[in-house]
């Protein structure tokens, strides 16, 4: 399964676009919303390098920003990554 996570923030516009691209796909994330909440603003930070939001993992890989999603949502990219692996041969 996958694991999808963004960072947010309450009055965040691009926020809103981010997550509603996750919607329209029907894909479940997390969202952590850092509005108020320095120590996972700081997470964030530390994971992403960056201090904007939204930050967005997927599969606990930074893909970036609305703009970084709003192009792999526009490709194959976005689907590709929510690819199950292939399994092992045992």
């Amino acid at each position: 399964m996958n694991k999808i996570e963004i960072y947010t923030k309450s009055w965040c516009g691009y926020c809103r676009m981010a997550k509603a691209i996750f919607e329209n796909e029907d894909l479940d994330f997390v969202e952590i919303d850092v509005t108020s909440d320095r120590d996972e603003e700081s997470k964030m930070i530390d994971r992403s390098g960056k201090t904007s939001v939204p930050q967005i993992f997927i599969n606990d890989e930074s893909i970036g920003g609305y703009t970084d999603l709003a192009h792999l949502s526009r490709t194959t990219s976005l689907h590709d990554l929510l690819k199950p692996a292939d399994p092992s041969p045992v």
